[in-house]
């Protein structure tokens, strides 16, 4: 055999994977559902994905990020060239500023949670403006600074690109990992609900991220 061996040209299982990227550079096995994204493009605008643990919802949510981010236009061919959906490409690849959110780092004590919100949000925020600060106004990341907290930087970031013509793209992958850890301890339920009902702030959060929908 001439050029890579056997053993360097066979591919390896990306168990516990989440780096779509890395599983498509470095010669990984790669289980094709791309033409997913055609199916739901068609069924909805807005997704929710639910399976048991490692069933690659995490990984599917970085496929799907790498495809609608408009900074990652110049990889499409390499990272789904030969995939079903780099053959039949919707209309919508490439076409968005991409927002991923990670609650699995986010402290799960009713009496930390905000701070932590606070911080990971900011910390992506941040990331964002600087990502597509060659399309956003030179303002953006001073004035979203300003914002005191999560709610209010998300929603001046939604203002922001709505009034620059950008369309934003939101992930948000363990969405109930750490009100799982608050729900698990039955002397908290009455606080929980406060914080996710009325006026709580985890229902602000939320509302939020819906009215940016419009």
């Amino acid at each position: 055999m001439e050029g890579k061996t056997a053993m360097e040209k066979a591919k390896r299982i990306p168990y516990g994977m989440m780096n779509f990227v890395a599983i498509r550079k470095d010669n990984y096995y790669y289980v094709d559902k791309t033409r997913f994204i055609e199916e739901t493009e068609q069924s909805n605008r807005f997704f929710f994905f639910f399976r048991p643990r490692r069933f690659g919802k995490s990984l599917t949510m970085s496929m799907l990020r790498h495809y609608y981010d408009i900074n990652a236009a110049d990889k499409f061919e390499r990272l789904y060239g030969n995939l079903y959906i780099g053959k039949n490409p919707t209309p919508g690849h490439n076409r968005y500023l991409v927002i991923n959110l990670n609650l699995a780092v986010i402290d799960a004590g009713l009496g930390n949670y905000r701070r932590a919100l606070h911080a990971h949000c900011s910390i992506e925020f941040t990331s964002f403006c600087r990502r597509y600060a060659g399309l956003l106004p030179s303002y953006c990341l001073e004035n979203m600074l300003e914002e005191d907290g999560a709610v209010k930087q998300l929603d001046y970031l939604y203002k922001a690109c709505a009034d620059a013509g950008l369309k934003i793209y939101l992930f948000i992958d363990e969405y109930d990992h750490f009100t799982n850890h608050i729900l698990s301890d039955a002397t908290r339920l009455t606080e929980y609900k406060a914080e996710t009902h009325g006026t709580g702030y985890l229902r602000t959060f939320f509302d939020t991220i819906k009215s940016g929908t419009e």
